[in-house]
């Protein structure tokens, strides 16, 4: 005996495409968000010339901070070290010698170099200017309002490299909008403009394998 087939009830039906829809709009608000509101600041390696121009125009007015993770760490790396085991590698003082190079050739005729005092970012500052940096315990303690600190350090008309730690750099990001970028990667460096009214804002990032575009895109500008 053959068995007739149960339609759903329409109450069933309305309920279950008001939930699809729901689905569907959760998505898509999730997605906007997403792009709205960027997990980690832009990779100007990667945006093309705008980003670069901006970049450039801001460094030669001297209105940048630039937060720079040390070199590779001797203490969680098989890679040969530097010297002390607090300290960098050989491959973290190369990459560090490289980034150097990328900022020299973007000038620091109008920069300031400061580190925080221990052994890695002392090494990368070294490794970076083949000279040291001026050491601040801020740039290690990193509990306090960094924000408030550089904008203390900070002079009108000079750029400032801060030499630091990615704990450090992670909270910066935070406090600027970003809490979940991703963990700054070793001598990556974020670039800030502080501008006429004393406000800091986040240009983006560089990571060390990016720089080669960029500063092929500021010498083409």
């Amino acid at each position: 005996m053959a068995v007739a087939s149960v339609k759903p009830k329409p109450f069933k039906r309305y309920f279950t495409t008001l939930t699809t829809l729901a689905v569907l709009l959760a998505l898509s608000a999730l997605i906007a968000g997403f792009v709205v509101w960027p997990l980690s600041p832009t990779n100007l390696g990667r945006a093309g010339s705008e980003a670069a121009m901006q970049l450039q125009r801001h460094w030669q007015a001297g209105d940048v901070v630039v937060l720079v993770r040390h070199g590779e760490r001797c203490d969680r790396s098989a890679n040969t070290c530097m010297g002390p085991p607090d300290g960098i590698t050989l491959v973290g003082r190369d990459a560090a010698a490289n980034l150097g190079s990328a900022f020299m050739s973007m000038g620091m005729d109008k920069a300031e170099v400061l580190t925080s005092p221990l052994t890695r970012t002392a090494q990368t500052a070294q490794a970076m200017f083949n000279q040291a940096g001026r050491e601040q315990n801020w740039l290690v303690d990193c509990n306090v309002d960094m924000a408030a600190d550089i904008k203390a350090h900070k002079v009108s008309g000079r750029n400032l490299v801060l030499v630091t730690h990615s704990g450090c750099i992670d909270k910066f990001e935070t406090a600027m909008g970003f809490p979940h970028a991703k963990d700054s990667e070793y001598t990556s460096s974020l670039f800030v403009t502080q501008g006429a009214d004393g406000k800091l804002q986040v240009l983006g990032v560089v990571n060390v394998q990016d720089w080669p575009k960029v500063i092929a895109l500021n010498s083409g500008l």
